[in-house]
């Protein structure tokens, strides 16, 4: 029988309202909980992620990414910790080889291949594609 593996995403932000959405909501059906680790936005980031479930809201001074990263870390709950930034979302494609792997997970780390969009163009040369990114992390088996 499977071990039902549980899921933690964190997400660091600071004025993220016009993205936090996208990022929140590819998680949903993926991860068991988000932690939220905001560097006190002013605009309404805080109010979308209360909007969406499984979200926990902390706000932190930022000290730099590393550090938010790393507070973040400290927050979760579950054994597997997926790390995103607020611009960032799971596509499609991650999302389902997320959902079929993640009772058979056995490794310290897993890393993803990054798509970028800039100015509204998906970069899929010049060395920008796979930029490929340690994501998915066991608890206590590493930090930023």
């Amino acid at each position: 029988m499977d071990t039902v593996n549980k899921i933690s995403a964190t997400v660091i932000c600071f004025n993220e309202e016009d993205k936090i959405g996208l990022c929140l909501g590819s998680l949903q059906d993926v991860v068991d909980e988000i932690i939220v680790v905001d560097s006190f936005s002013t605009d309404r980031t805080k109010e979308i992620c209360e909007s969406y479930a499984k979200v926990k809201f902390y706000e932190n001074p930022f000290k730099g990414h590393i550090e938010q990263k790393n507070f973040a870390l400290t927050l979760c709950n579950h054994e597997y910790i997926l790390s995103l930034d607020a611009d960032e979302a799971l596509s499609k494609e991650l999302r389902q080889s997320l959902l079929e792997i993640k009772n058979h997970l056995n490794f310290d780390a897993y890393k993803f291949n990054r798509l970028t969009n800039y100015n509204g163009f998906w970069v899929r040369h010049c060395g920008w594609y796979p930029d490929t990114k340690l994501r998915l992390i066991k608890k206590g088996s590493a930090s930023w």
